[in-house]
Parts: C-alpha cells; sequence; structure tokens
C-alpha cells in the first residue's frame, strides 16, 4: 500500500512538473492559455492530474478528487465568462454530481459495473434535481427564467410522488434467524426454553436490584 501510494505520489509530481516546465519552454503554450483561457483554468488543472495520476498509477480512487476540482473550474469558468456569479446560490448543487461522476468512473475503471451504477447513480440523480430546484426558484428569484420554465414546481410534485412510493419498492428486510437444534426428545427443547427464561429472569431481577 506504501508502495503504490509514493508512486502515486511521484506521478503527481512528475506532471507537475512536466507541465510547469512545459510553461516555461514552449512560449506557445503560455500565450494559448493567455489568449483562450483565465484563471479558473489553474483550477481545473489540478483535477486533470489527479485524472491522469489515476490512470498511469492504476489508484482509480483519484478519478473522485479530479472529477470534483474540474467540475469547480469548469463552474468557475462559465461564470467568470458570462459574470452570473450569483449562481453559486444553486451551482453549488453540481459539485454532488461531479462527486457521483468520479465514483461511477472509478468504479466502471476497476470492473465494478453494478457497483458503479448503485453508488454513482444516486448522487448524480440528487444532485441534478437539487440544481434544478434550486435553479428555478433562485433564478425566479433573481428576475431570470426559471431553469424550467413556468412548470418547474411539477419537479417538485415528482420528487414528492416519488418519496411517497418509493417504500413500495422496497424489499421486506427480515432480521437474522436463528434456528437451534437439540438433540434428543422434543421436551429437552422445552427444558432449554425455560433455563434460557430462567436465565433472562434472574439477570432482570440482578439488574433492578443494582438499580436499588
Amino acid at each position: 500500500m506504501k508502495r503504490r501510494g509514493s508512486f502515486t505520489f511521484g506521478v503527481i509530481l512528475i506532471l507537475l512538473g512536466a507541465w510547469f516546465l512545459a510553461l516555461q519552454f514552449v512560449p506557445q503554450l503560455q500565450d494559448w492559455i493567455n489568449q483562450f483561457s483565465d484563471w479558473p483554468v489553474w483550477v481545473m488543472a489540478p483535477g486533470v492530474i489527479f485524472l491522469l495520476a489515476a490512470l498511469i498509477s492504476g489508484v482509480y480512487d483519484l478519478v473522485i478528487p479530479g472529477s470534483i476540482l474540474s467540475g469547480i473550474g469548469l463552474i468557475l469558468y462559465y461564470q467568470n465568462e458570462t459574470g452570473d456569479w450569483q449562481s453559486w446560490a444553486y451551482a453549488w448543487a453540481l459539485i454532488i454530481v461531479f462527486v457521483g461522476i468520479g465514483v461511477f468512473i472509478a468504479n466502471l475503471l476497476k470492473g465494478r459495473f453494478r457497483e458503479a451504477f448503485n453508488e454513482g447513480g444516486p448522487p448524480i440523480m440528487t444532485g441534478v434535481v437539487m440544481f434544478l430546484i434550486f435553479g428555478s426558484i433562485f433564478r425566479a428569484m433573481f428576475g431570470q427564467s426559471p431553469l424550467l420554465g413556468d412548470y418547474w414546481p411539477l419537479l417538485l410534485v415528482f420528487v414528492g410522488l416519488w418519496m411517497l412510493i418509493k417504500p413500495l419498492f422496497r424489499r421486506n428486510k427480515r432480521g437474522p434467524r436463528v434456528t437451534v437444534t437439540v438433540d434428543g426428545e422434543p421436551e429437552a427443547f422445552d427444558h432449554v426454553v425455560e433455563d434460557v427464561e430462567d436465565d433472562w429472569e434472574a439477570t432482570l431481577d440482578a439488574s433492578f436490584d443494582d438499580e436499588d
């Protein structure tokens, strides 16, 4: 485990060093960055490095922080380009989506396809629904058109209905079942039950005596 951690950290350092060296010795790259990008790229860049490190080192859990950083960088890039900084009132819900995407991709890379949907799907859906609900509410408060138009309250209705019917789809979960087999005559089991009841009553009486 320590060896893999050292290898992963070494890969990240190598990628960071290569990136900064490229910026210093390839002027065209620096000019391209200055022309087509802005400071939010520096938020996305570490996320991309985490993604590359995950693919190179095989530590696929690094995809999760990579997805979060890259996603936050994309939000900041949009806000910086449009000046829509008040969108943070609801854009934060997308961070939940980025977590789900990271979990989904990490499980896919591990070959765990069922876990990818079971573990990554719920946060993605939750984040999307929260983004649409809060986005519609706050945009209406800001005098902007809601994300779902005039019909955005229907999303609240659908979520409420889903919360009502969701328990119906759950399977009845039973507690662990204990089977006791007693060799001998059927009366032997009766003696076992009586002994257990007597021991339980004695323990209960002793506990009350201790409290007194």
